[in-house]
């Protein structure tokens, strides 16, 4: 049966590097699992695949989309499976890698049946924010569904209303709807196997390369990138670690090594966050990225 390999991991610990190899072992393509990637305007700042490992292994989902275009994981979703149909007709093995939670579960899992949002909930939601502000739905949505305050960014006030939306409208907690669809919808049933491969270091060693990966970032243009896009600062593309943090700068509120520092404590924030939301998932199999053999093995044998 044919086999999809998702590498998944924390922001910073290696992903890229060991998914084109493995691409390599197996002959193999790539699909991104990464939101931001999607937008070909953001190299930089989203670690994209550079123009050599493009050439190395052909990618999917990488830079193909406009700042402006909307995208969710409904339709990643979609477009996705369609891909993984077609490859598996030349392919046993396709990797998908990336660190975007949502975009992994999309694929692997399926996306949950949520209920549309009656207009006046979503009027009186907005209206709460614009009023009593973004810690007061914070602290509503820890008391009402603490499992997803937990991993939710709570810098993001669209998907914190989103989820407050949810639980008023289908009367339970967005966990547990996202649970529930998960393990009673039998169209979310693959045609495929899956293996999943979690990439993880030492906190220290995590942290390091985190915070080495932002300075380089600097060096390869990042400040430069951001002043080309800061005309579309306030769509949501552009709503990502990094970017804000030099956004502030070019609105003279910060000044640029606060801002650095903050970018990087920013990134550790998410990197962990996404372990989080990973560690939940049992049928990962966790490695350190160095062990490349034992990766190899675990994928021949399985």
């Amino acid at each position: 049966m044919k086999t999809l390999i998702v590498l998944l991991g924390p922001t910073g610990v290696g992903k890229t590097e060991l998914s084109l190899r493995i691409a390599e072992s197996l002959h193999t393509e790539i699909l991104s699992a990464d939101s931001r990637q999607l937008y070909r305007d953001l190299p930089i700042g989203t670690a994209a695949p550079t123009a050599a490992q493009l050439a190395r292994i052909k990618h999917h989902f990488v830079g193909t989309l406009e700042l402006n275009d909307y995208y969710s994981a409904a339709q990643y979703e979609v477009e996705a499976l369609a891909l993984l149909e077609n490859l598996f007709k030349s392919y046993d093995y396709v990797v998908m890698t990336g660190g975007s939670m949502m975009y992994l579960d999309a694929v692997c899992k399926g996306i949950d049946d949520i209920p549309t949002i009656p207009e006046n909930i979503r009027e009186k939601m907005i209206k709460r924010l614009n009023e009593e502000g973004l810690e007061t739905l914070l602290k509503e949505l820890e008391k009402l569904d603490p499992e997803y305050y937990a991993i939710v960014d709570k810098q993001n006030h669209k998907r914190i209303v989103h989820a407050l939306e949810i639980i008023e409208t289908a009367g339970c907690t967005y966990t547990s709807l996202r649970k529930r669809n998960q393990t009673q919808n039998s169209e979310h049933i693959r045609p495929f196997r899956i293996l999943k491969i979690g990439l993880d270091r030492p906190r220290e060693e995590l942290f390091q390369r985190i915070n080495l990966r932002v300075e380089e970032m600097l060096k390869e243009g990042l400040l430069e990138e951001a002043k080309n896009v800061f005309p579309y600062c306030e769509l949501n593309s552009l709503n990502t670690v990094g970017y804000k943090e030099i956004f502030e700068v070019l609105k003279d509120n910060w000044e640029l090594p606060f801002a650095v520092e903050r970018m990087k404590k920013n990134t550790r924030v998410y990197a962990k966050k996404q372990l989080t939301w990973f560690r939940k998932d049992t049928d990962i199999h966790w490695f350190h990225p160095n062990k490349e053999i034992e990766i190899l093995n675990l994928i021949r044998e399985f």
